[in-house]
């Protein structure tokens, strides 16, 4: 690497801010800081000739894109406190925050400081709308804010989990392909795939690949593969049976000469071979064969080696060579079929995304790539340009191809244009994460392209001076050996454009020691053996030794003999807080909090990769909503009370089998959850149940309590989101199933959450570590590697020119690249974990093997590579030389054995407690707080609603509000009239005339009334729907009659018909009304109402209660008519057989009857606030016109039907001082002045 140096000013003043410039930053050396301050200086326009931008820049026309949302938020806190405390500095107001902004200032004419100050002033209040953000928000922005030249939608909603549509595509394909299957097609498919859900995690990892998919359909293609498969095996077995019969006798005539070793050729050894392959060649259908040490014996050389005198020749010896690798490589139609799935349900998925405008994540950045590489791209380009003529990517190292493609179409980075800026910041030493896309080679070409203007941060301010020499050690050996690739497996000769070159180091203020004495920075425990040991017995040891270790660092520093020295000041002593143990995944994570759970010693786990719904909880949920939806199966019910979380004891367990009263208490436990989740929900339900069961004190008192209980309420939460969106029990039973088979694929929302924010001890994946520090780093389990074996499908790799690949069919040589990328990859990781330790890391070493093989696989691993070069160990004996070699020369390492584990426990100090004061309360406690309404009123012995509870809906109202059904009641009109006396009773056929009613008002009573025709044919479609159609004529007559029916109201007002309610804003149908109900006294409500309306006239009293909360309510119909406002409610009770019933006195009685005085009141109290809040000059004697209740059979009746009132003012002031909890409202009407 040729970095631009310069010893006289730090790289964040000198830096060129034009052009495209790379920054590689590597850990610990400040790469934040270094962007802020370079946003600093273009806000302020700084620089020479060579440096400066051509003008001053404001935070929306700076980019600074990151990756994670969580960077996006402290990258956008961080700049905007660097400028805000910038310009204080810059005004005299504070002290210098750091030295780079002094000098910074010093660069400046004195003169200039106010104007600079203002500047970042402004930039720092601005920062609100300041352009950093993720790579994906920032492509959907510019695809909404260019829709017309980037050619998409203007609006389409953001889906951050298109889990359910893929499965759902996934489905449209096995039903489009697979159903029509039969015979050998189907057993093949059944075989090999399975079902959907194991089909999508097969092809997922195919998908935007290009390759050629087969034309032919699926079921013709498997049975066109299977017949060449099997003319192929054919061909394969025909000389076999043959040669096993010769062989067969060849080696008996040996065995009696003597000419073999008798240990290594004995007959009860060959003869299975020789009738296993005869039993092979001779059966048609046969494919497998194992011969299990036969394949080695019967070779060329396995026979010279058995053979004490010159050695048989046969060619069934030379064609042994070849047959394994000859039935592994069959043809099968499985490459072929997968390309197939994944070219159909890839655009399938595509379409359905369009069709529905939606994006996910990916799509953001492939519609804006798209939309750059198309015709108009450069137009689109020059855009993104001028808005943002200065670009700052953060964790370049983490890009891949599309994104690169994207700013490199915008900025041209081999053009280096000095009109722009992009600058690159990364360390391709920290590309860790090729699991979500991410591409060191992507970064390669950024770095080729930016060739001769390559800046580099080396100087780390996160670890102690031994910490950095360590970690500068172990990999310094690497690189300078002569053997291997470099430290980072990318040296080809003379070029390594991946290189480790050591950082200096700042150090730090503290120190770590233990009794007055420091700890070496890096500790290496080797765990020694004659042989390699197996995966399993290096996590049991190590965890073990690590856990023992910490809790003798704990100890110590609960005694005062551990901890942080710092010159001047007390020792900080050593807490859990302090210490991180690094791991690859959950097993390893697993293994070790095991340890430190035996030893007293809480941790809490850390991952930016494992699902909730991989858990064994998300399992025992399932089980448990299988139970709950069918509590009347026994299969069901007993595996969800078997469950591994509700941990019940077998006595428990076996009771249930023999008390049958037992048993039947827990089917109407679970019958009671069944109608808890179809009345409140899923969440409710789970909630009723861990507490019925006493999950959560039970798992608080186990080591691993707090991470299930977590996982219990997040899936929770989870399913109670989707139960929103889905229908009925099994549809959310078969949601849960679905995310259990696709708990690989892990949206943001499942990733594991953190369980605790007390301060513990972490165990943290190495790739969630990225970016944080710990004082403390255990790197037990650095030895163990995963190396690609070419199982799993489909293998990734670079070909030469770094390009992404992917093979089905994949070679040993493809495997081979595959493999070295991993091992490349797995070196980063270790770079990023011991990177991550302040004073001092720990690693755990051991020769290990894979499997069952003896052999040697430490050179597989990353801390293998470095040590040894790739080659692989002599001996286990070996690797102490090993070890030895990387310590010589470094005193900040140091080799040990691995700690011998005891079971010492953590003692925890005592927290220190005193006696406090008991706290009380400063105000009164709340009373019963409720929503109620007219309905919910409870009047004599009866009642008006469903319990306490106000209607949600007009509909629901009038359902409350309406009279009882009389099933004795006529149903059909007498011939010729068109009075509504025999029209069914009750509320349905009521809220069915008030919806006439509100039609007409939605559709204008005017334009209704004009238009009998569109009345007629609402009419007959409702009455169709209901089997009314006797009453489409009545129905219809009397609606257009009630419309332009003249209603009275006070004596000398202009008559009012609905009809002639035709201007804007002149009524509202069902308004809502909602208002405050401070302590209310229903006694007293009653008695003012019933003191101020009908005379005083006797009516069923309110039970007493207390209205405290809000009160709400549906209006009717609230309209203005002559400057007056007035409340209408239709009511369908029925008062006689014809229309002489419907007199001012029946219907003053049914509204006593029925406290419809009551609802008027306060239908008009509403109205009342709402003009008083709302109509300037509000007066009630004015401006109140009253409440109109029209009785709708009685339309024709000499009165109309129409009762109208309008209560007195006192009555409604009074009202309006009782809900607001005033006492004026305990006057009485006399004493009114």
């Amino acid at each position: 690497m040729n970095p631009v140096t310069s010893i006289a000013r730090p790289l964040a003043l000198r830096f060129p801010l034009r052009g495209s410039q790379l920054i590689e930053a590597s850990a610990g050396t400040g790469k934040t800081f270094t962007i802020s301050a370079l946003y600093v200086r273009l806000v302020l326009g700084h620089g020479d000739e060579l440096s400066r931008f051509g003008r001053e820049l404001l935070p929306p026309q700076i980019l600074v894109v990151t990756f994670t949302d969580a960077a996006t938020k402290e990258l956008r806190d961080r700049i905007r406190t660097r400028l805000a405390e910038a310009a204080r500095f810059f005004r005299d107001e504070i002290p210098a925050p750091d030295a780079l902004v002094s000098e910074l200032r010093d660069e400046f004419a004195p003169e200039q400081w106010p104007s600079c100050a203002s500047r970042l002033d402004i930039a720092a209040q601005w920062m609100d709308e300041a352009a950093v953000s993720t790579i994906h928000s920032w492509c959907q922005r510019m695809l909404r804010e260019h829709a017309f030249d980037s050619g998409s939608l203007f609006t389409q909603s953001l889906e951050t989990d298109h889990s359910e549509l893929l499965g759902e595509v996934l489905r449209d394909y096995w039903r489009r392909f697979c159903y029509p299957m039969d015979g050998a097609a189907l057993a093949w498919v059944r075989e090999n795939w399975g079902g959907p859900a194991a089909l999508l995690t097969r092809v997922r990892g195919l998908f935007g690949r290009e390759f050629e998919a087969s034309a032919q359909e699926p079921a013709h293609l498997i049975l066109s593969v299977l017949e060449q498969r099997r003319a192929a095996l054919v061909e394969l077995k025909a000389p076999w049976a043959a040669w096993a019969s010769e062989l067969y006798t060849l080696f008996q005539g040996a065995v009696a000469a003597k000419h073999v070793n008798g240990r290594q050729i004995q007959e009860r050894f060959f003869k299975p071979w020789f009738d296993k392959l005869t039993a092979w060649a001779l059966d048609e259908k046969q494919e497998y064969l194992d011969l299990g040490t036969g394949f080695t014996r019967l070779t060329p050389e396995g026979i010279a080696e058995s053979w004490k005198v010159e050695p048989p020749q046969h060619p069934a010896f030379v064609a042994m060579q070849a047959l394994q690798s000859a039935l592994e490589r069959l043809p099968t139609p499985d490459a072929e079929l997968l390309q197939h799935a994944a070219a159909w349900v890839s655009a399938r998925f595509e379409a359905e995304k369009h069709r529905r405008a939606e994006m996910g994540f990916d799509d953001m950045l492939l519609r804006l790539d798209t939309a750059l590489l198309a015709a108009g791209g450069e137009r689109l380009a020059s855009l993104i340009r001028e808005q943002f003529p200065v670009a700052l990517i953060d964790e370049f190292q983490d890009t891949d191809p599309v994104q690169y493609r994207i700013f490199d179409s915008i900025y041209r980075l081999e053009d280096n244009d000095e009109q722009t800026g992009l600058f690159l910041i990364g360390d391709p030493k920290q590309a860790i994460y090729a699991f979500r896309g991410a591409d060191i080679y992507t970064y390669l070409r950024a770095r080729k392209a930016t060739a001769g203007r390559w800046h580099t941060l080396d100087t780390n301010y996160r670890s102690s001076v031994t910490m950095v020499e360590a970690a500068n050690h172990v990999f310094l050996s690497a690189e300078q050996r002569e053997a291997g690739k470099g430290a980072f497996l990318f040296r080809d000769g003379k070029d390594n454009p991946v290189p480790f070159q050591p950082a200096r180091a700042q150090g730090r203020k503290e120190r770590l020691e233990l009794d007055g004495q420091p700890l070496s920075a890096l500790t290496v425990w080797q765990l020694s053996n004659e042989q390699p040991v197996s995966g399993t017995v290096y996590r049991q040891r190590l965890a073990a030794s690590c856990a023992s270790e910490i809790v003798r660092l704990l100890n110590a520093g609960t005694q005062g003999r551990a901890g942080f020295a710092r010159d001047g000041q007390a020792l900080r002593r050593l807490l859990p807080a302090d210490i991180a143990i690094l791991v690859r995944d959950g097993k390893e994570a697993q293994a070790v909090r095991s340890e430190l759970a035996r030893r007293h010693v809480r941790s809490v786990y850390l991952s930016d990769k494992d699902s909730v719904f991989a858990a064994q909880e998300a399992h025992d949920v399932l089980a448990w909503l299988k139970a709950c939806a069918e509590p009347d199966v026994e299969r069901t019910l007993r595996a969800a009370l078997a469950s591994i979380t509700l941990a019940l004891p077998l006595a428990e367990l076996e009771h249930l089998n023999q008390d049958e009263l037992a048993w039947e208490e827990q089917v109407m436990k679970f019958r009671g959850y069944r109608g808890l989740w179809r009345t409140q929900g899923v969440l409710p339900m789970l909630r009723r149940l861990l507490h019925d069961f006493k999950l959560p004190q039970t798992l608080m008192a186990r080591s691993d309590g707090e991470r299930v209980l977590t996982n219990l309420l997040h899936l929770s939460e989870l399913l109670q989101q989707a139960a929103a969106e889905l229908d009925g029990e099994q549809a959310l039973i078969r949601h849960l199933g679905e995310h259990l088979v696709l708990s690989g694929q892990a949206g943001e929302e499942q990733i594991l959450r953190l369980e605790s924010d007390e301060q513990l001890v972490k165990v943290v994946t190495i790739h969630k570590s990225k970016g944080l520090q710990y004082p403390l780093v255990f790197l037990p389990f650095i030895c163990s590697s995963k190396p690609v074996d070419g199982t799993r499908l489909p293998l990734h790799f670079h070909d030469e020119n770094g390009q992404a690949r992917i093979s089905l069919q994949p070679t040993d040589a493809l495997i081979k690249r595959a493999d070295d990328e991993r091992l490349a990859e797995d070196l980063r990781l270790l770079y990023v974990a011991m990177t991550r330790s302040e004073h001092a890391c720990w690693l755990g070493v051991a020769d290990l093997k894979r499997g069952n093989a003896n052999s040697s696989q430490l050179h597989l691993s990353a801390l293998g590579y470095l040590l040894g070069a790739g080659l692989p160990l002599s001996d286990s004996a070996q690797l102490g030389e090993w070890l030895k070699a990387l310590v010589k020369g470094c005193p900040a390492i140091a080799l040990q054995a691995v700690p011998e584990p005891d079971d010492t426990l953590f003692s925890p100090p005592l927290k220190p407690t005193r006696q406090l004061k008991t706290l009380l309360p400063r105000r009164k406690a709340a009373d019963h707080w409720w929503i109620a309404s007219y309905s919910a009123l409870r009047i004599g012995d009866g009642i008006t609603a469903s319990g306490d509870s106000a209607p949600d809906t007009p509909l629901a109202q009038k359902l409350f509000d309406d009279e009882r059904p009389e099933t004795q009641a006529a149903r059909d009109p007498l011939p010729g009239t068109s009075d509504l006396h025999r029209f069914p009773r009750g509320p349905n056929p009521g809220t069915f005339l008030h919806g006439l009613l509100e039609w007409a008002g939605k559709e204008g009573f005017a334009l209704a009334a004009s238009d009998p025709e569109g009345v007629l044919d609402t009419v007959a479609r409702r009455c169709n729907l209901r089997g009314w159609q006797a009453w489409i004529k009545p129905l219809t007559d009397w609606l257009l009659h009630l419309l332009q029916m003249p209603l009275l109201t006070t004596q000398g007002a202009r008559p009012l018909a609905l009809a002639a309610l035709d201007q804007p804003n002149q009524y509202r149908i069902e308004m809502e009304f909602w208002f405050a109900s401070h302590y209310v006294d229903v006694a007293r409500l009653d008695e003012l109402v019933r003191a101020h309306t009908h005379d005083n006239a006797p009516r069923a009293p309110l039970q007493t209660t207390t209205l405290n909360g809000m009160f709400k309510g549906f209006i009717d119909l609230t309209l203005e008519h002559d400057g007056r406002y007035y409340v209408a409610d239709y009511k369908s009770n029925w008062l006689g057989d014809d229309d002489s019933a419907y007199t001012d006195e029946a219907m003053q009685a049914s509204i006593l009857e029925h406290r419809y005085d009551l609802q008027y009141t306060l239908y008009l109290l509403a109205l009342h606030r709402q003009l008083k809040a709302r109509l300037p000059g509000y007066d009630y004697d004015q401006h109140m016109g009253g409440a109109l209740y029209l009785f709708l059979r009685g339309s024709r009746a000499p009165g109309q039907g129409v009762y109208f009132t309008r209560p007195p003012r006192e009555l409604i002031e009074s009202l309006d001082r009782l809900f607001q909890g005033q006492s004026q409202a305990a006057l009485r009407p006399g004493e009114f002045a």
